[in-house]
């Protein structure tokens, strides 16, 4: 029999306030990792197999403090919590010491991804672990004529603190307080179950007090001392930079960073001007075929609406924006000077407002959607591309934007095959240089019922650039070698396909 008495209402209070801010912490390092890594599927499946991995073997810790007395138990339980507040408080800090040195040391993307998640979020993972089965142990003996039903109670609290956690996390911590005070709770939280867990393994000693006051105060200064990358703004989509790239104040000129990737960047008095070589495709692909115009357009992402902001600025036609993330909007507006009265601009997912909207016809869609190793798998198949055809007039254009390897190239490949499967032409257009060993290579594909009539653009990217279109037998020829499978809404593993160069 244990040596103390504690409620069953209590342990399962307890236990599921443990595992709830344990699952918060799981999502919360998918925010913290996009900064550096980006946030892709091989960013989630490291974090939930690093914080399983925790979690199982604190669940064994635990299992063997578990068969220690009652009181004896709950005091190491509560020092493990004290472990717990602490790995969690410093989890900031450590990513900012270890991520640039471990990007750095490790060239493998997807080896730099498991190694900054388990640095960072193994411990704290661990330590979360260990007071479930030990909980669980005292329900059961305590409960020795029912103690089928509480186990079962302690069962179904871890389960529920877990589901609580997760929504939270989601729709209330990360969104509307933002990662640093996110974690500064858990870390309070933790320290309040290591108090609870001293004070029912009585008598605490007056040092035990003093060194939780000490984590208390220290872990609380570490997280409002480190932020999360300098976010400008935190969104349920992305953690939001701006950066000012101006050479002359007077003239402004701003970047805007989602995650770790660069989504566009726009000048003040320059509207027209496009800063990187997939807009500036966009803009003089699209305005070729369509002008003199006037066109409609549909844009799949705004980002910093660099091109819905040149055309409206040139007056090309009416435009509409599928931005899914509020947020981003919003810095566009603020940051980036788009008027929005001047475009029709959907805070949704691009492909349901398509859905949404069967009775609608544009000249012209755009994918910006794209980027890394980060490209929403849905925006990529024959179901989405079937879905942008109809929605196109009828001699329409579609395009998009792929970054690939030109030594592997099997991205580019598959979805090319799957335009192909949609669409009666496929072009491939980059700029007409030769690629670099190991670059990373920006392409346009322009799809549609015929071909374009001109091969070559010539555009400022803000320097003037030439961009040409792949001739047809590389494009067929690059389809037939790889022999790509068609993305389906059932099968399109991008990941796999960009990632392929890593192995």
């Amino acid at each position: 029999m244990p040596q103390t008495h504690v409620p069953l209402w209590l342990l399962v209070a307890l236990q599921a306030a443990v595992s709830g801010v344990s699952l918060v912490v799981e999502i919360v390092a998918g925010r913290m990792l996009a900064p550096y890594v980006g946030m892709s599927l091989y960013t989630w499946t490291s974090i939930i197999a690093v914080v399983l991995a925790g979690f199982s073997a604190g669940h064994w810790w635990g299992g063997h403090i578990a068969e220690r007395p009652a009181r004896q138990a709950l005091s190491h339980t509560a020092w493990v919590m004290l472990a717990a507040a602490i790995s969690t408080a410093a989890a900031l800090l450590v990513l900012r010491l270890i991520g640039g040195p471990v990007l750095a040391a490790v060239e493998h993307p997807v080896w730099n991804i498991v190694i900054l998640t388990a640095g960072v979020f193994f411990l704290p993972s661990l330590f979360a672990g260990v007071p479930a089965p030990v909980l669980a142990q005292i329900a059961v003996m305590q409960q020795e004529a029912q103690s089928g039903r509480s186990l079962g109670a302690m069962f179904a609290a871890g389960a529920v603190g877990a589901i609580a956690g997760t929504l939270l996390a989601g729709f209330v911590f990360i969104p509307w307080l933002g990662t640093s005070l996110t974690l500064a709770i858990v870390t309070a939280i933790y320290l309040s179950a290591a108090a609870l867990l001293f004070w029912l393994a009585r008598p605490i000693k007056h040092k035990v007090v003093a060194l939780m006051a000490s984590v208390l105060v220290i872990g609380l200064g570490t997280l409002s001392l480190t932020r999360l990358s300098s976010c400008t703004t935190e969104s349920q989509y992305f953690c939001i930079r701006v950066l000012d790239v101006s050479a002359d104040s007077g003239s402004p000129v701003r970047r805007l960073v989602l995650d770790h990737l660069s989504h566009g960047t726009s000048a003040r008095d320059l509207p027209r001007t496009m800063f990187s070589e997939f807009t500036a495709m966009f803009d003089e692909i699209a305005r070729g075929r369509l002008e003199p115009g006037p066109f409609s357009a549909f844009f799949i992402g705004g980002g910093t609406f660099s091109v819905p902001r040149a055309w409206a600025d040139r007056n090309t036609g009416p435009i509409t924006v599928a931005e899914i993330d509020p947020q981003v909007t919003s810095t566009a507006v603020r940051d980036f000077w788009l008027e929005p009265a001047s475009m029709t601009i959907l805070n949704e997912d691009a492909r349901v407002a398509l859905h949404r909207r069967p009775d609608a016809r544009y000249d012209v869609i755009v994918g910006d959607a794209f980027g890394d190793i980060a490209i929403p798998p849905h925006l990529i198949t024959q179901e989405f591309f079937r879905l942008v055809r109809s929605r196109l007039s009828d001699d329409g254009i579609f395009l998009m934007n792929v970054i690939d390897f030109p030594d592997r190239l099997q991205a580019l490949s598959a979805i090319t095959a799957t335009l192909n499967s949609v669409f009666a032409s496929v072009e491939i257009w980059t700029e007409q240089s030769l690629p670099t060993p190991g670059e990373q290579r920006v392409f346009v594909l322009v799809a549609a019922d015929r071909p374009t009539d001109f091969s070559v653009v010539t555009a400022a990217a803000p320097e003037q650039t030439r961009f040409a279109a792949m001739a047809k037998s590389f494009t067929d020829g690059l389809v037939a070698k790889s022999a790509p499978a068609i993305l389906t809404d059932d099968f399109a593993p991008i990941d796999r396909l960009l990632g392929g160069h890593l192995r």
